[in-house]
């Protein structure tokens, strides 16, 4: 009998009752939170399922991100090998080559005033980083968490990886790809803020056609010059384009399908979940966590206000021809940020077709953001 007794409490032992402490609840409610709001309400699900059970996971079992050095047999826990690819800028490199498969550059070729749009949106990005500096943290870890203004998951995790502040990618990933998936609840009010009823009914002008010529030469010499200026975006900026270049090139389907469907969907499990294994509640619920999280909300709010009150100034400069709500879309959240300038132009005129017009500052924004984070490394000479 006590050799079932021992039996039965070493059983009870290594369940999990013993060893969740009140933070690990806290986060696992957290967790399904964001299941909620993906399922529920359809707030990005590809991105918050993987997420928030990568969350759920590690508050439950914290040994699944542990690294070789932490376990007692010498081998790392599952996610701690999808998290070191983030850590070596390898998932949001693909997951750049896959955005670019799967967007269609037309609009901002089109309309090539959509990239001062897409750049007037980064403000928020470099105003965060004053803000942040102001609140105690250092130069480098300032930059990797006012990327965050950018809604960028992977162009955050990218930069905070080059400057040197793994400690800080969980939360600052997870904020990133919180506002991203949030963007349909913070964007409206602020673009409403800013614009009157009469500037959000503006109806635009059909863009151009845009010839295969152009669509192919843009992704080379977009790389070309923005890789030359800033050689350190070219893991994300040359990712972006070679995959763009895939799609429009009309001699690789193969691999335009694969980079924007398979590879794509295959890496944002990877990302998603080892990005969610960050947040145990040690690491996650403590004041510099919040700093982040607050900053990278203010930060998204600064981005899309400047966005579109640049849009009035255009707006006015042009003598009522651009509709001023596109400029929000030049957060790269793509390509949400365009649905939601398209909705709420909807609500004044339902006749009103935003979307493709929004495309162009929210695909300039995907550069932008990318640029900013290689301003960035030339500063601390990365």
């Amino acid at each position: 009998m006590s050799y079932v007794g021992e039996t039965l409490s070493n059983l009870l032992h290594q369940t999990a009752f013993f060893s969740l402490t009140w933070g690990n609840y806290v986060m696992i409610l957290v967790a399904f939170v964001f299941l909620f709001l993906a399922i529920k309400k359809g707030f990005e699900p590809l991105l918050l399922v993987p997420i928030a059970f990568g969350m759920l996971l590690v508050n439950i079992y914290p040994d699944i991100i542990a690294s070789p050095e932490e376990t007692s047999n010498g081998v790392g826990g599952l996610l701690y090998y999808f998290y070191s690819l983030d850590e070596w800028s390898i998932l949001p490199s693909l997951i750049f080559m896959g955005v670019g498969a799967m967007t269609d550059f037309g609009p901002l070729i089109a309309n090539p005033i959509s990239f001062l749009l897409g750049a007037a949106a980064q403000f928020g990005i470099f105003g965060a980083y004053f803000m942040a500096i102001l609140l105690g943290f250092n130069d480098k870890a300032a930059a990797a968490v006012s990327i965050i203004g950018g809604a960028d998951g992977p162009t955050s995790i990218f930069l905070a990886g080059k400057l040197g502040q793994t400690g800080l990618m969980g939360p600052i990933a997870v904020a990133a790809y919180s506002y991203m998936a949030l963007v349909p609840i913070i964007q409206p009010p602020i673009m409403k803020l800013f614009t009157t009823k009469e500037e959000r009914a503006i109806k635009m002008q059909n863009l151009r056609p845009v010839s295969k010529l152009e669509k192919i030469l843009f992704p080379i010499v977009v790389t070309a010059v923005v890789c030359i200026i800033l050689p350190t975006t070219a893991p994300l900026v040359g990712m972006l384009m070679l995959g763009n270049l895939f799609r429009e090139s009309g001699v690789v389907r193969q691999l335009s399908e694969t980079a924007s469907n398979a590879m794509m969907y295959i890496v944002v499990i990877l990302l998603g979940t080892s990005v969610g294994a960050t947040t145990s509640a040690e690491a996650f619920l403590n004041i510099t966590t919040l700093k982040i999280v607050a900053l990278g909300l203010i930060a998204f709010m600064f981005g899309t206000a400047a966005g579109v009150l640049f849009g009035k100034a255009l707006c006015k400069i042009t003598g009522g021809k651009i509709n001023p709500l596109i400029g929000s879309a030049g957060v790269s959240a793509v390509p949400m940020a365009a649905r939601v300038s398209q909705k709420v132009g909807a609500e004044e005129d339902p006749t009103n077709f935003l979307l493709m017009h929004a495309m162009g500052p929210n695909v300039a924004g995907v550069i932008g953001t990318a640029v900013a984070a290689g301003v960035f490394m030339a500063i601390f000479g990365i």
